[in-house]
């Protein structure tokens, strides 16, 4: 489904409302560093770019986290267990964090194309219980990775081992998920170890055999430059290859391939990132914003889940190192922050990103997209004879029974925070629930009753 929103959009709120608002299966690739609810207070320092953003990461349970997290139970009930069982194992506010989470990644799970993939950058603080939820919402068979980020280098801890790496949690939205082998360098040792030659004018190579004993299928039977065997390529291509100077005549007569190391593509990129260092302070990327990530971070999440034309969103885009990092990559982009400070980020780091490349600016909407999706609704208030047969009269919110005439359709999720005139978003209260409740979620108002 066509995306809603133009590329270089970046709303400022909460980003619940404006994810109601995205059409279903239009973004290709979610990255998401949310507060870890690491019980701490975050804020940049005066006279850096980022100065003035701060956030509290701290979680207490409110009533609206309860009618939440009650609604989650006829939603998702593997995310309503989860929750559940974290408050009993941890407490009420890794509870209320997780209520905050769900209701998030289920709009998350909704806008992702078949192909998409989602990566969200937690710490240990919360990524198993994270895990568990990302497995009640996107199954876990679409489960693809648990990447550790090593972000320091070092770290000291009177009574417990240093706290050195992050968790990043890679799920897929189905088995057709987009992915792209991703490569890092080679270690020191390593190369040392298999690439010993080097040609006159200093290329580095390893030498590969170019037999085919053994191997299935069979070879090519000749004679070349004295040696008989069975080889892996006819004649004609290894007549070329010696042309080429990429043959290794070995001191006991054997021939055997070159392998240069400038034309291999590295290791294949595993779980571990212990080859990304995080931002240094003096580095050119640097904003001082306060949980900033490196560019090249991002730039492998990218590149291993979208291609060139992708949409990639961030719901929590901060200092806006994803959306940098995908416009430098040719990727469409949107995203979300509480803070105004996101957009001028945005806009100050694409400039100086871009150079004498044209840039418009950040499209800053006031309100949450309008779903395109659903087709031509009919009139919400359509839907008020079949809503009083369903209910058998009764109204949602004080649960009395009223005659027809009393009766007013609802928008459980109001349409100001993202909600739609699709049947399964409307209800019948009675006119003094209706007005009572106004233009709050039903989450809400039941929580202030």
């Amino acid at each position: 489904m066509p995306a809603n929103f133009a590329s270089g959009t970046v709303w400022t709120g909460d980003n619940l409302p404006v994810m109601r608002g995205m059409n279903s299966e239009s973004v290709d690739l979610i990255y998401l560093d949310p507060p870890f609810n690491s019980n701490r207070h975050y804020e940049a320092p005066i006279g850096s770019e980022a100065a003035g953003a701060a956030f509290k990461d701290t979680w207490t349970l409110s009533d609206v986290d309860v009618h939440e997290h009650g609604e989650l139970a006829d939603r998702n009930p593997a995310a309503y267990s989860v929750i559940e069982a974290a408050r009993q194992a941890h407490g009420k506010g890794m509870q209320s964090y997780l209520i905050f989470m769900a209701v998030r990644i289920l709009e998350m799970h909704r806008v992702l194309k078949p192909t998409g993939s989602i990566y969200l950058h937690c710490d240990p603080t919360a990524s198993h219980y994270l895990k568990l939820l990302m497995d009640g919402i996107f199954g876990r068979a679409n489960f693809r990775n648990e990447i550790v980020w090593k972000r320091t280098s070092g770290h000291s801890d009177s009574k417990t081992m240093g706290s050195v790496h992050d968790v990043i949690l890679h799920c897929a939205k189905g088995p057709d998920a987009s992915y792209n082998v991703q490569y890092g360098p080679y270690d020191e040792g390593y190369v040392k170890k298999r690439y010993k030659h080097a040609d006159p004018d200093g290329r580095r190579f390893m030498d590969d055999n170019l037999t085919a004993k053994g191997l299935q299928g069979g070879g090519y039977d000749y004679e070349y430059k004295g040696v008989n065997s069975l080889w892996r390529v006819p004649l004609e291509r290894m007549e070329e290859l010696d042309r080429e100077d990429r043959l290794y005549f070995t001191r006991r007569g054997g021939i055997r391939i070159k392998r240069y190391l400038d034309e291999m593509k590295g290791l294949p990129v595993n779980d571990l990132w212990a080859d990304i260092p995080p931002v240094n302070s003096q580095a050119k990327e640097a904003t001082k914003y306060p949980t900033q990530k490196p560019l090249a971070l991002l730039d492998r999440i990218i590149r291993a889940s979208s291609n060139e034309g992708d949409i990639v969103f961030d719901p929590f885009c901060g200092c806006a190192t994803a959306l940098v990092a995908a416009d430098r990559l040719s990727r469409q982009w949107a995203g979300v922050d509480l803070s105004p400070l996101a957009v001028k980020l945005v806009n100050e780091r694409i400039v100086a990103d871009r150079g004498d490349m044209p840039w418009g600016g950040v499209t800053v909407p006031d309100d949450p997209p309008k779903r395109t999706d659903l087709g031509d609704l009919p009139n919400y208030r359509t839907h008020r004879h079949r809503l009083y047969g369903e209910q058998e009269g009764v109204c949602v919110g004080c649960e009395t029974h009223f005659p027809f005439r009393v009766m007013d359709v609802d928008h459980i999720m109001p349409r100001v925070k993202g909600g739609t005139d699709h049947p399964d978003n409307l209800q019948l209260l009675c006119s003094g629930c209706n007005r009572s409740k106004g233009g709050r979620t039903m989450a809400e108002w039941r929580a202030a009753q």
